[in-house]
């Protein structure tokens, strides 16, 4: 089995608290890995540590190995390069106060590309992968600010493939999105996995059993249950797990 992330033996420490206990996960490669729990269980905690978001976190201690490709992302991969091949979409759209186009090509530019005809092709191709161009294509040069909550998320999606990156994490990305907006990004993870590994951290088991391949249960910072995504959601092995799935959970 082709695995893109394999964490062992992890820990994390925001000063004396401890928020993550003996995580070992193993994460294929372009498929797609739901995390689901309560509120504060370490989903999005864990997340972050897959591209080094917690790195801006004073007082924050990782322990254990996190692996990409073979390579301890603490030790031996650049935050830079990184996070140019781990991209991130929070749970609110966080676009760039500039035009659609300049969101889509801010990436690039960063990276050293500056050529109009390439930025031109990375913009229509990254809107196409992300299934808005037909929806914003007449509008490039307007606001991105100007755009409905569900298209804002997506292009965050564009935005996010405009450096391809091989690992899209997905911070609870339709949590405030209406159901018809939220079925067009389920489609759209769908779409992506052929080409990249998704992360998606979700409250909606829903949304995890219709999209995801393998699902994480957390609780108290520790995984309780890891496994095929049908199978945790119709056989769990572990009691807390069929409580929470159950809707039994206390």
């Amino acid at each position: 089995m082709n695995y893109k992330i394999e964490i062992s033996n992890a820990n994390l420490f925001y000063g004396g608290f401890q928020a993550l206990y003996d995580i070992n996960l193993n994460i294929e490669e372009r498929r797609i890995m739901s995390f689901i729990g309560p509120s504060g269980c370490g989903k999005s905690t864990l997340l972050k540590c897959l591209n080094r978001m917690n790195d801006l976190v004073e007082g924050c201690k990782v322990e254990g190995e996190f692996l990409l490709d073979g390579e301890d992302i603490y030790r031996d991969v650049e935050v830079t390069t990184l996070r140019k091949r781990v991209g991130m979409v929070f749970q609110k759209s966080n676009l760039f106060p500039m035009s659609i186009y300049d969101n889509i090509a801010f990436g690039p530019r960063t990276h050293g590309i500056k050529k109009k005809a390439q930025l031109d092709e990375i913009v229509e191709s990254c809107l196409k992968q992300a299934a808005i161009w037909d929806e914003c294509k007449d509008r490039l040069k307007k606001s991105a600010l100007g755009m409905s909550g569900g298209q804002q998320q997506r292009l965050c999606i564009a935005r996010a493939l405009a450096v391809k990156p091989e690992v899209i994490l997905m911070d609870e990305p339709t949590s405030a999105l209406d159901p018809i907006s939220t079925q067009k990004v389920e489609e759209l993870c769908k779409e992506l996995k052929r080409k990249y590994t998704i992360v998606i951290v979700t409250h909606n088991m829903q949304q995890a059993m219709r999209i995801a391949d393998s699902t994480a249960f957390f609780l108290h910072g520790r995984i309780e249950e890891v496994g095929p995504t049908e199978r945790i959601f119709n056989n769990p092995k572990n009691v807390r797990t069929e409580e929470y799935i159950g809707g039994r959970f206390g």
